[in-house]
C-alpha cells in the first residue's frame, strides 16, 4: 500500500519560508520572503487534510483548486501542480505573494480552525510557479486559430490583463490602452517591490505582448479617444481602477508636505526602475531625513510605513482611529512593520495639520471605541482634552481610493454609474447597459483586492467570448 502523502498537519508544524532580517531587508526594496526549497515546500503541502468541503478553496475568490495542488507538490508531481493551478488563476506568482491569505484561503483553513496553524497555501502557490518559469514549464500564447473580432481594455491593470489573456489564448486580438509608461497598473507603481518584485510583472507583460497582444501605453484616454477605441473594436472592457485618493477636510490640508499615498508610492516606484522623478529628487516625496507620519489603516497606509522606512526616514509613525484588532489591513503586514521600525498610534484620528506653509506637526485627537455602526464595527469616538501634537515633516494620507467621473471625462453621460460613482455592470459578466461595453475591477467593486480583479476579468472575457461566438453563429446564418 503507498505511503500516505498527506494529513501530516499532527507531526508536521506550520513553516513559512525564513524571512530577511529586519534590519537587513529594511535597506533595500527586495522582497522579504525567501523561497521554499523543494522538500520545504512537498512538506509543508503534505499537511494539508484534504477534507471533504475545501474552505480555503470556497474562500478563495478565484475558486482554486487548492487541495489538489497541494497533493500533487506533496507527490512531487509539481509541473502538474503548475498546471492544474494557472487553470483558475492568471497569475498564480502575484497572488501568492500579494493575496491577504490571513483573510482568505489560509484564515479559513480546516486544520487552522482546529489549532494546528493553516497549511501556507500562498508561499506553495508562490512556490509552484516560480518554479514553473525557472523549469521553462510556462509556455508562450499561441492561440489554436486567429479570430478577427477584437476588443479593447482600457486600463493595464490585473483585471484588464487578466481578460487580454483569457481572450488571446482564444484568439481575438486583443489591445490594451493604458495611462502609464509600463503596463501593470497599481502592481507596477502602487505595490512596493518589497512585497511584489516588479520582474515578477514584466514577464507576464512580455508573455502577453509575445502573445500579439498590443500595447498602447502613456495614452491619457480622453472622450475622444474613448470614442475612437468604441470605434476600433467588437468591444471594450473599462479597466481603469480608481486612482482618486479619498481626502481629509482638514486644517492645514493645503500645506507643503502633506502628500497622498498614490503619489508617494509611484514616485517611489518610478525611481526603482531608475527613472528620473523631480517630485522624489527635489526632496518632496522622499522620506529620506524625514519624520513621517501615515494616516490610515489599510494596505496601501502598510505599503506607504514599510517604503518610508526603506527610503530612511529618520521616524515612521501609522495613525489609525480604531485598534490593531479592527484594522483593515493585514495583520501579517503590521507584523512586519513592526519588525522593521514603525510605530503604530492605535485610537488615534488626525484633527488638522500645524506649520506654516509647510507641515511641521499633526495635530492628534484620541479616540476610544464605542457602540456598532452600520457596519457592525464599532465606531470610533472621540476622548475630549486628550488632544497632542504629533512631529512630522511629511504627512501621507493613505484613506482609500474612489472613483474618477468617467462619464464626465469621457463625455458618456449614459455610461451607468452608482452612487458611489464606481460603473454599474452585471454580475459575472461585466457587461453595462451600453452596447459592447464592459467593466471589471475596482471600477466596479471600488477599492479591493487584486485576486477579485484577476477573477473579474477572466469572467468578463468569458463572457464576451460567449457573445462573440453567438453573433458569429447568427451571422453565419
Amino acid at each position: 500500500m503507498a505511503k500516505q502523502p498527506m494529513l501530516k498537519f499532527v507531526k508536521i508544524d506550520r513553516d513559512m519560508p525564513q524571512k530577511r532580517r529586519a534590519g537587513i531587508r529594511r535597506g533595500d526594496f527586495d522582497e522579504i520572503y525567501a523561497e521554499f526549497a523543494a522538500v520545504k515546500a512537498a512538506e509543508q503541502a503534505s499537511r494539508c487534510s484534504q477534507c471533504g468541503v475545501p474552505y480555503c478553496q470556497t474562500h478563495c475568490p478565484l475558486h482554486n483548486n487548492i487541495p489538489d495542488w497541494l497533493r500533487l507538490t506533496a507527490e512531487g508531481r509539481l509541473k502538474e501542480a503548475y498546471e492544474l493551478s494557472q487553470i483558475t488563476n492568471t497569475f498564480p506568482e502575484i497572488c501568492g505573494r500579494i493575496c491577504p491569505q490571513d483573510r482568505l484561503c489560509e484564515g479559513n483553513c480546516v486544520i487552522e480552525q482546529s489549532g494546528h496553524g493553516t497549511v501556507t497555501i500562498g508561499s506553495v502557490e508562490k512556490y509552484i510557479t516560480d518554479t514553473a518559469w525557472e523549469k521553462g514549464w510556462v509556455k508562450p500564447i499561441i492561440p489554436a486559430q486567429e479570430r478577427g473580432e477584437s476588443v479593447g481594455i482600457i486600463g493595464a491593470g490585473p483585471g484588464g490583463l487578466a481578460a487580454a489573456d483569457v481572450l488571446r489564448r482564444a484568439g481575438v486580438q486583443v489591445t490594451i490602452y493604458d495611462r502609464y509608461d509600463r503596463a501593470g497598473g497599481l502592481l507596477m507603481y502602487g505595490i512596493p517591490g518589497f512585497k511584489l518584485e516588479k520582474d515578477v510583472v514584466m514577464r507576464r507583460n512580455d508573455q502577453l505582448a509575445e502573445g500579439g497582444v498590443e500595447f498602447v501605453l502613456n495614452c491619457n484616454v480622453d472622450a475622444d479617444i474613448f470614442t475612437a477605441i468604441r470605434a476600433e473594436h467588437d468591444a471594450v472592457i473599462i479597466a481603469t481602477g480608481v486612482y482618486k485618493s479619498r481626502d481629509l477636510d482638514l486644517p492645514g490640508n493645503e500645506m507643503q508636505g502633506v502628500e497622498k499615498a498614490i503619489d508617494f508610492l509611484t514616485a517611489s516606484n518610478q525611481k526603482s526602475f531608475g527613472d528620473e522623478v523631480a517630485e522624489f529628487d527635489s526632496g518632496r516625496l522622499n522620506a529620506d531625513g524625514k519624520r513621517v507620519v501615515v494616516i490610515g489603516g489599510g494596505d496601501t497606509a502598510m505599503d506607504c510605513v514599510r517604503t518610508s522606512i526603506r527610503q530612511g526616514a529618520t521616524s515612521v509613525k501609522c495613525l489609525y482611529r480604531r485598534d490593531r484588532a479592527n484594522m483593515p489591513g493585514s495583520l501579517r503586514e503590521v507584523t512586519n512593520a513592526e519588525e522593521e521600525g514603525v510605530i503604530f498610534e492605535w485610537l488615534s484620528a488626525p484633527k488638522g495639520f500645524q506649520g506654516d506653509d509647510t507641515v511641521t506637526g499633526v495635530m492628534v485627537q484620541k479616540m476610544r471605541l464605542g457602540a456598532p455602526d452600520a457596519t457592525g464595527r464599532q465606531a470610533p469616538e472621540v476622548i475630549e482634552g486628550a488632544d497632542y501634537i504629533e512631529g512630522a515633516d511629511l504627512v501621507i494620507k493613505a484613506l482609500g481610493f474612489e472613483p474618477e467621473d468617467l462619464p464626465t471625462m469621457w463625455n458618456q453621460p449614459e455610461l451607468p454609474v452608482t452612487g458611489w460613482g464606481t460603473i454599474r455592470a452585471e454580475h459575472n459578466s461585466g457587461a453595462t447597459e451600453m452596447p459592447g461595453i464592459y467593466a471589471v475591477g475596482d471600477i466596479v467593486r471600488g477599492a479591493s483586492l487584486v485576486v477579485w480583479a484577476i477573477r473579474d476579468g477572466r469572467d468578463c472575457a468569458t463572457a464576451i467570448l460567449k457573445q462573440l461566438n453567438t453573433s458569429a453563429a447568427v451571422a453565419a446564418e
